[in-house]
């Protein structure tokens, strides 16, 4: 409380009880009244809201329904510059209808595309392949096939980079495919191997990871390791389950392979609960650690596998013991020796329904097979490299679409790796050739659609955009895009390609889907 004036006290003490009471009553009341307010920690929130909402850009300009190009351009001008607060923007909106530039912004600068990327990698592909290839893994053998069934020899398992060697297209689980193949092995008349299982991955590089993919990415499923033989896009699972107390718990890996090696350092003890860690080991394989409760119920871990080719082959050896086919050796990797006699064959699913599954969830392993596969070519006889694709890429680009040779650096299939390059108007000039190839009907049907399917579900939904706007997303720390088609009111066919690399992604996208969304409602005349 304010100290009470001197001379104001002494004057209080001459006087009674009742009327010092008083005064001092009343003082106090002055004292109060006239302190600085409490500030309360409401107030305090509202304050620094209010601070952050001043220093923030404001929100980016809903859709419009421009009337004509020049208030295209300006719309769309408006939105860009009213959403982040930094970064870069490239631009590019071409009318496939009329042939003409609806707007560019930054159209020549190389930039990181993420995922968009998958466009580049789709074109090549169906260009090259053709929308109904399919890719076989295919089984050899090095010796003669006797009538007791008696393969004197090896098997060899040649891998093909199949993004469908998987339980996604079969049922079965995990280790579907390694069984189907096995029971062709065994439906033509395979009874004994006298040799061993060879797996052969040379259709692709020996590189695994992709130039350019962040140190932070390779633990995780979306960036599993890249062979030309793979199972499960190279994911696996380790399963821990109790036994009695005091005992190894049961460690067990989906698919079941002889290629991984598996240390189990899991007790079990008495209780409920669990506590497990898994290590993937230098020399190979992993170390399962900790601890698991007798009433627990089993753990199950997934895990990228870090060698895939091994991995597989010990899956197809452990298939054919589930076929009934046994094998005097074990496993081990090399090529396909000449002379070498086929004995069955897995094939995928059509080209086309596999760029549907890659562009509609973006599934980067299925974008890296493939890029390698059209880096191949149409025979298997060419370098199954990411170099060589992106050397096949430029080419492709400039004599058939148009696109100067360094406007795309493409270090991977997919996007995921920091290196890559686009400029924007190669990404829609690349749109524009898509739209008029042989192969366009395949091409359009692998986009998610605005408001109604995969990662384009819920955005621009209850607009013009909505089931008419198809494109594929980009997505990383630094990149936020959007490229493909849209049907304009009036009827015109836009492509368009919307590139921001920056921190400001989330604002960055919901000018994204404001532009796609005007795109979808503009006309003229």
């Amino acid at each position: 409380m304010t100290p009470l004036p001197r001379t104001l006290s002494h004057a209080a003490a001459r006087r009674g009880p009742a009327r010092r009471l008083r005064l001092a009553l009343a003082l106090l009341l002055v004292a109060v009244t006239t302190a600085p307010p409490a500030t309360s920690d409401a107030q305090r929130s509202r304050t620094r809201t209010a601070r952050r909402a001043a220093a923030r850009p404001p929100r980016p300009p809903g859709p419009t329904t421009p009337r004509s190009r020049e208030a295209l351009a300006a719309d769309l001008a408006t939105m860009i510059g009213q959403s982040t607060r930094s970064g870069t923007w490239g631009v590019m909106v071409l009318s496939l209808t009329r042939g003409d530039t609806l707007y560019a912004l930054n159209a020549g600068e190389p930039m990181q595309p993420a995922s968009t990327m998958k466009l580049m990698t789709s074109a090549l592909a169906l260009r090259r392949l053709g929308p109904d290839h399919r890719f076989r893994t295919t089984v050899y053998r090095t010796g003669p096939l006797l009538a007791d069934g008696t393969v004197q020899g090896d098997l060899v398992l040649r891998g093909a980079g199949d993004p469908a060697f998987s339980g996604r297209y079969l049922s079965g689980g995990p280790e579907a495919p390694v069984d189907l193949l096995a029971h062709v092995v065994a439906g033509a008349g395979v009874r004994h191997v006298t040799g061993s299982i060879v797996g052969d991955p040379t259709a692709f590089e020996t590189r695994l990871v992709p130039a350019g993919w962040k140190e932070t990415y390779l633990h995780l499923a979306y960036a599993a390791p890249v062979s030309a033989l793979s199972i499960n896009e190279n994911v696996a699972w380790i399963t821990v389950a109790p036994q009695g107390a005091g005992a190894a718990a049961r460690v067990t890996f989906e698919p079941a392979t002889t290629g991984v090696p598996i240390v189990n350092r899991v007790r079990t003890r008495a209780g409920r609960g669990s506590s497990i860690v898994v290590i993937n080991r230098p020399e190979g394989g992993f170390e399962v650690r900790g601890w698991i409760g007798t009433r627990a119920a089993p753990r199950r871990v997934q895990m990228v596998i870090p060698d895939p080719a091994p991995s597989v082959t010990g899956a197809f050896r452990e298939a054919l013991r589930r076929a009934g086919v046994t094998v005097d050796g074990g496993v081990r990797l090399g090529p396909t020796p000449d002379g070498a006699e086929p004995v069955g064959a897995l094939p995928s699913p059509p080209l086309s329904h596999l760029l549907a599954a890659m562009n509609r969830e973006s599934i980067n392993h299925y974008a890296e097979l493939i890029f390698r596969n059209a880096a191949r070519g149409p025979s298997g006889t060419e370098v199954g490299s990411a170099e060589h694709g992106d050397a096949v890429l430029r080419a492709f680009l400039t004599r058939e679409v148009g696109v100067t040779s360094n406007a795309v650096v493409a270090t991977d299939g997919s996007g995921l790796s920091v290196l890559d390059r686009v400029t924007p108007r190669a990404m829609a000039k690349l749109l524009a050739y898509a739209h008029e190839a042989p192969w366009s009907d395949a091409f359009h049907a692998s986009l998610p659609v605005a408001g109604e399917s995969e990662l384009l579900r819920l955005r621009m939904r209850a607009s013009p955009a909505q089931g008419n706007l198809h494109a594929k997303t980009g997505t990383t720390d630094e990149v936020i895009a959007l490229a493909g088609y849209t049907t304009a009111e009036n009827g015109e066919i836009l492509a368009f390609a919307f590139l921001y690399n920056g921190t400001d992604r989330w604002r960055a996208r919901d000018a994204i889907d404001r532009m796609g969304e005007t795109l979808s409602g503009f006309a003229r005349d």
